[in-house]
């Protein structure tokens, strides 16, 4: 019976006998010529699974990954980050593409501040749709340093090479958030659009009663918006200056003020009514955000 798991690659030379490719030139780090690879998506109908962070330029990228509604910005190709652990899906798209993939397993890291500084680089949690596209000059700067890494690789290894690598490592993570930087101000009118959808998705959630379950999460409007969480809350800092949480609790307040300028619900009921468990738990919020207590705030109604 064919395996329902997905195939789990914990070396890279395991991943790069798997693709047709030839040992990596070091056990922790390696590239990988799409155009070279042999690889068939019906053998990982489950995907696959890497302890190792994979950062990958695909020429062909545009067209192959829709964003929202199928909205992209240039046709030079683009990137995908993913970190150790997650699972990457394969379809058949998948096996038309070339370009280059960079396998950086975490011990390679270990001896550098890179090892924590890489965790706090958003994309690499953000979906394929949410990939990062290039321009042709984006391409060639990023195509650039992984002809460096390849080059340092090829040389004889010595007690710089590491430090050589890292660094080009931080150079390709710093112009990729510069990238993804300058893809969110180009989107600017899909994020408008976004950020108007979010809007609608929260006043549904309220109107039709959804928060009697709880109060609505980050996760749940990324869902509705075929979002990651991360991407929503990136896209939504650079766009408006405030994460998606924020938002959120925005909506939270708008609403609170709604149903207290009303002499339908109590301090209690509002609380309820917008999805808290506890109505400590509203009143901390209520205070935090607008300087008075829920209870201030319905007297200054009655008044």
């Amino acid at each position: 019976m064919k395996s329902k798991s997905p195939v789990h690659f914990k070396s890279l030379s395991a991943l790069h006998q798997a693709m047709g490719q030839s040992s990596p030139l070091h056990p922790l780090i390696g590239l990988i010529d799409y155009g070279k690879s042999v690889f068939d998506p019906k053998d990982y109908e489950n995907g696959i699974k890497l302890d190792f962070y994979k950062i990958s330029f695909k020429t062909k990228f545009a067209g192959k990954i829709k964003y929202g509604q199928g909205f992209y910005d240039f046709q030079e190709g683009g990137m995908s980050f993913v970190s150790p652990g997650q699972v990457l899906k394969m379809d058949q798209e998948e096996a038309d593409y070339s370009g280059m993939s960079l396998h950086i397993h975490p011990d390679f890291l270990r001896p550098y501040p890179l090892l924590q500084k890489i965790k706090k680089y958003g994309f690499f949690s953000y979906s394929a749709a949410e990939a990062l596209y290039l321009s042709e000059k984006e391409k060639q700067t990023i195509l650039n340093i992984f002809d460096n890494i390849l080059s340092e690789l090829n040389e004889r290894i010595d007690v710089f090479s590491q430090d050589v690598i890292i660094s080009q490592i931080e150079l390709l993570l710093t112009y990729s958030n510069r990238f993804y930087n300058r893809q969110f101000i180009t989107r600017k009118a899909v994020n408008n659009d976004l950020v108007a959808k979010m809007e609608d998705i929260l006043d549904d959630y309220f109107d039709n009663e959804k928060s009697l379950h709880g109060l609505p999460t980050v996760e749940y409007v990324a869902s509705q918006l075929n979002l990651t969480p991360r991407y929503l809350s990136d896209m939504l800092r650079h766009h408006t200056g405030q994460n998606a949480q924020h938002h959120i609790h925005e909506k939270i307040i708008e609403k609170a003020k709604e149903y207290l300028s009303s002499e339908q619900f109590s301090v209690s009921e509002t609380a309820y009514q917008l999805g808290f468990e506890h109505p400590q738990s509203f009143s901390k919020l209520f205070k935090k955000k607008t300087e008075f207590t829920p209870n201030e705030f319905k007297q200054s109604f009655q008044n």
